[in-house]
């Protein structure tokens, strides 16, 4: 097996052929190749940073994170593609902190321009942009962006691999390379003789790597098909390595107890604590306590048996005193105005339409509570953790143990979900401070699920304020303002120590970024400056702001007298094609006919979110005995379907996710502290409350879009029409159990 090193046997070939449009950023450095961080071993052959060839088969290396999305299963779809591997010849592996695996996309989205107006020269100017990403060494998963990132660049390693495959069999067989073929990891001389892959590691060692075309979509044999998912046996078997199932010898068992209130700790007892059989160390970890013990069950009692006297929060003690603070924003001059169409201040004739609307923070509640398991030699750590920013998380770590980021390695374990919550360092740096203070002692450390509810990065409370003027059966004006905390600045503070100038794109997402041709549109942004940690919520902003946007344009639609989804339709025909045509499809697919019978009501929604256009349908029925959610058609653009299963079960999730934000998530405060603790009372939808599905892939779109946030947030704004259908209510705050007898 290859070791993962600093400096490269080989160079990165594809950064470089990846530039599209010759967009001016020719600095040495941006153009200059990354690092190979992989090294072979004897029998092996790296060939690019994403593939290791040896004799038990094929390996991708993975440079996004698997959470459950499936991403690790398209990844090499778009390898075994080009390099012509049989599917049960490989295997993947999550990729070490490196350079090479830099996400070229990610910082592409950070352009002001609305995504469903993408241009080729614009996504050459986000590609230009985004391998600045490469000096940043910025390895995330996150944005929807894995597919945009590893669309050509897998694929070009997989094509180069081939042909030098090609010829190293060449010179073995006496033929030249173009006389040869590959199929089913193996290259095929003209007279029949098979010379399999794992045959030819040692001889590919040392042949050139060369920049090869892609093959045409007409040729495909795995792309744009259903694979079986490379981590479903191990899942399915039980034998899937995540964090806590790394197995140590000799290793020690920890929690953590942090203030809940979310500032320092001014002093604490631990005489009873340390009483306790089996507990082995109490660590002052500044804002609250770690402790080790023989088992973790032990080590949770003990830190529960901590008397600690907290530090008060800086931020307001109540919900109701950060919601004041948030309301607050809308009297200042707004952060950013990205949408600014016609003149929203002209006396327009028609009816007025008025609207408020409040979401709360929102926790991830991933199934798999943040852990890490670590092991500090004095001068090396090594951690194994599932994170979603290796390289940061080797940074933090390093600074943590007081040692160089070159003395640790990040092992990428498997999530339990991720959904933004592991982009964060928090966790995996707590396993390294507790591993340095007991070296040569390895130490699992788990959070109770208490613990993980209480600390999360939320995604933030927001409030929305709509003024719109409906005419001829159409929209004619949307002056929207929106007030929130804001999740980049938090963000690049905690990452980089400032935050970038220029107006809060993220802050208005799915909302200014929406393809409905109003004359006269607005939509403004009002930073709330709120000190309650704040993070990547799965589809972030446009999680609130795509329910602000489409549940006001639903009231304008009544308001105008017109068939909801027909008001869409023409709104966004004027405007974006592939946008009508999944209003369109979703309409077709649920029978829509704007009318429904007694005791059924049908909401429709759109939002185009990380370059997917995504419409959906809920319908709703009050059973006597409650609202139960029947059905949820969802319709997706996302230009290009790689793999249709992973797609559809992408949008379920997302939905799913959505659907039970709306009816019945919140994380409230009191005393400075969340209220929320566990499942009890932060609960999702659950198998006999969540609809039936159905879902349609559109594939007309001009270029590559995101799949595994556009699902969540048409999700909301949907069941919220589909309630004011059912029962004549609107939904304007959530959660819409606290307003609806919904069956949860």
């Amino acid at each position: 097996m290859a070791s993962f090193r600093k400096i490269a046997r080989r160079s990165f070939l594809i950064g470089s052929a990846a530039i599209v449009g010759g967009v001016a950023f020719g600095v040495y450095q941006i153009r200059k190749d990354a690092p190979n961080p992989l090294v072979a071993d004897v029998g092996e052959a790296v060939l690019t940073p994403f593939i290791l060839l040896n004799q038990d088969g094929v390996t991708v290396i993975a440079p996004r994170a698997e959470m459950g999305q499936g991403v690790q299963t398209t990844l090499a779809a778009l390898v075994a593609e080009e390099m012509d591997v049989a599917w049960e010849d490989i295997s993947v592996l999550h990729g070490p902190p490196a350079q090479a695996y830099y996400n070229q996309a990610l910082l592409g989205l950070a352009l002001p321009f609305r995504h469903y107006a993408d241009t080729d020269f614009r996504q050459s100017l986000r590609q230009g942009i985004g391998q600045v990403g490469k000096l940043l060494h910025l390895q995330v998963t996150g944005g929807s962006t894995s597919m945009k990132d590893g669309y050509e660049r897998m694929r070009h390693a997989g094509a180069s691999a081939r042909e030098a495959l090609k010829r190293a069999a060449a010179a073995q067989l006496g033929v030249a390379a173009s006389d040869l073929r590959t199929e089913a990891s193996h290259v095929i001389a003209p007279d029949g003789r098979r010379i399999a892959y794992t045959a030819l590691a040692e001889a590919v060692r040392d042949i050139p790597l060369s920049d090869v075309a892609l093959r045409p979509r007409s040729e495909w044999k795995y792309l744009g098909k259903s694979m079986p998912r490379v981590d479903m046996l191990a899942k399915a078997t039980g034998t899937a390595q995540f964090a806590g199932d790394v197995p140590l010898e000799g290793m020690k068992f920890a929690t953590v107890r942090i203030n809940p209130k979310r500032a320092g700790m001014l002093s604490y007892d631990d005489t009873a604590a340390r009483a306790m059989d089996g507990v082995e160390a109490i660590i002052d970890l500044g804002d609250g306590i770690a402790v080790v013990a023989t088992n973790t069950w032990l080590a949770m009692q003990a830190a529960e048996a901590v008397d600690i006297i907290w530090e008060e929060a800086a931020y307001p003690a109540d919900t109701a005193g950060m919601m004041a603070t948030i309301a607050a924003a809308f009297d200042r001059p707004p952060n950013s105005t990205l949408r600014d169409d016609g003149d929203v201040t002209a006396e327009i004739a028609g009816t007025e339409v008025v609207a408020a609307y409040t979401v709360p923070f929102l926790a991830h509640a991933t199934m798999e509570p943040m852990n890490a398991t670590a092991r500090f030699t004095g001068d090396r750590l090594e951690i194994w953790t599932g994170n979603q920013a290796p390289v940061m998380t080797r940074d933090r770590c390093a600074a943590a143990a007081g040692i160089a980021p070159e003395a640790v390695i990040v092992h990428t374990t498997l999530m339990g979900g991720g959904f933004g919550r592991r982009a964060e360092t928090d966790y995996s740096v707590q396993a390294a401070r507790i591993a340095a203070a007991l070296p040569g002692t390895p130490v699992r450390m788990t959070w109770t699920r208490e613990e993980d509810m209480r600390h999360d990065f939320y995604r933030p409370a927001a409030m929305a304020r709509f003024r719109g003027v409906v005419a001829d059966g159409a929209a004619q004006l949307i002056d929207g303002q929106i007030a929130a905390p804001s999740v980049f600045q938090q963000s690049s503070l905690r990452q980089m120590g400032q935050v970038p100038p220029g107006p809060d794109r993220a802050h208005v997402e799915g909302a200014a970024d929406q393809p409905y041709a109003i004359p006269h549109f607005r939509i403004t942004g009002h930073l709330a400056d709120l000190g309650v940690p704040v993070g990547f919520w799965r589809s972030v902003a446009a999680s609130f702001n795509g329910f602000f946007l489409d549940s006001f344009i639903d009231e304008m639609a009544h308001a105008a007298g017109t068939d909801p989804l027909q008001f869409r339709l023409a709104l966004a025909a004027r405007e974006h094609a592939p946008s009508a045509g999944v209003i369109r499809a979703v309409g077709d697919m649920c029978g829509w006919t704007g009318q429904t019978p007694a005791h059924i009501g049908r909401g429709v929604a759109f939002c185009h979110s990380f370059g997917t256009a995504t419409a959906q349908v809920v319908e709703v029925e009050d059973t006597g005995r409650g609202i139960r959610i029947n059905d949820c058609w969802i319709a997706c653009d996302p230009g290009l379907a790689l793999d249709p299963a992973i797609i559809k079960a992408q949008m379920i999730s997302g939905a799913v996710y959505g659907l039970s934000a709306a009816t019945q998530e919140e994380v409230t405060f009191t005393d400075g502290a969340a209220d929320q603790s566990n499942f009890t009372d932060y609960d999702a939808l659950r198998m006999h409350t969540t609809p039936r599905f159905d879902v349609r892939i559109l594939e007309t779109s001009g270029h590559l879009g995101g799949i595994g946030e556009p699902g969540t947030p048409p999700a909301m704004p949907a069941l919220g029409n589909a309630l004011f259908d059912l029962t004549g209510l609107r939904a304007r705050d959530m959660p819409f159990i606290k307003t609806f007898d919904m069956i949860l």
